[in-house]
């Protein structure tokens, strides 16, 4: 199945589901929000991590409640001990990803990365955002990486970025994913290394090294996504103008894109971690129930190729 928007991404997650989401501090209103809705489209099963007394007081504000009457309470004093908790069970098999609640990103992190008792695998963990992007003329998926974990990857690094991207692109029905590498500037100049850098990675790519994909850069913004900028700019390689997923050359860009998208393209949102055993959903505080709900979804999606 070819998942062109968010509505085709819940409803594929909706035959794949459900799955157990362990939401870790879930004293979280817009978490449980966006998992009540999850759990109302039979996309997740929810298992709520933290202080009980505070989540159950977050319930009984939300209009939602009545769908997470099943929930599974699991007690933890603090954000430490509910990370730790919410790792165990998945490494046990007894959740199948993770949500972040009310704590900070690296704080569920560093739990994930724990040589003895974390979620590894050998892999490098990355996060690929997606968005509903419309400057061809319809509403297609778009993905950003890394914005979220990786502050300035090497070239090895953005390798792993690469395959982290195409397997969940291929999960979405990409059997192909065009991968753009983004710079400020198409025209490779030492002056600005990340250009080097993606045309070294343009040339690995042409081996078949990086797998089932077509990888071109440098590229700028306007010429990964908009065929007329390509052709302005006599790039005629097939990614060009038609970008499924953009790779950043530093996590400040992809951070700035990845918000630029949201609050000034009004796009919605939605992205997960991949490279541990399994999905890692760390959405911003401030995202919307929408935009977390997608999270589940593509979450769900990515869990069901894992396994």
């Amino acid at each position: 199945m070819f998942i062109e928007n968010f509505h085709d991404l819940c409803r594929r997650a909706q035959q794949l589901g459900p799955k157990r989401v362990a939401v870790v501090m879930a004293d979280d209103e817009v978490a449980l929000s966006a998992l009540a809705h999850a759990v109302a489209m039979q996309i997740a099963t929810p298992v709520l991590i933290g202080e009980t007394a505070r989540i159950q007081e977050k319930l009984a504000h939300l209009a939602e409640s009545a769908a997470l009457t099943e929930a599974v309470f699991v007690a933890a004093p603090d954000a430490q001990a509910a990370a730790e908790t919410a790792v165990s069970l998945c490494r046990n098999g007894e959740a199948d990803l993770l949500l972040k609640g009310h704590l900070r990103t690296d704080q569920l992190l560093h739990a994930v990365l724990h040589k003895q008792h974390g979620l590894r695998t050998g892999q490098l963990l990355s996060d690929l955002l997606l968005y509903e992007d419309t400057l061809l003329g319809k509403r297609r998926l778009v993905g950003v990486t890394d914005g979220g974990l990786n502050i300035l990857p090497t070239l090895e690094q953005k390798k792993a970025i690469i395959a982290n991207a195409v397997l969940v692109m291929r999960t979405l029905g990409f059997r192909r994913p065009r991968i753009a590498l983004l710079s400020a500037t198409e025209a490779v100049t030492e002056a600005v290394p990340s250009t080097v850098e993606a045309r070294t990675l343009t040339e690995i790519a042409a081996t078949g090294e990086l797998g089932e994909c077509e990888v071109f850069g440098p590229l700028a913004l306007d010429n990964a996504l908009l065929e007329s900028a390509a052709q302005a700019k006599g790039i005629t390689s097939p990614v060009a103008g038609h970008a499924d997923v953009m790779v950043v050359p530093n996590l400040e860009a992809g951070n700035i894109l990845g918000k630029a998208v949201k609050y000034l393209g009004g796009s919605a949102c939605a992205h997960v971690v991949v490279g541990a055993k399994v999905p890692v959903l760390i959405p911003s505080r401030v995202e919307s129930t929408e935009d977390k709900l997608n999270s589940v979804a593509l979450g769900v999606i990515v869990q069901s190729a894992l396994k």
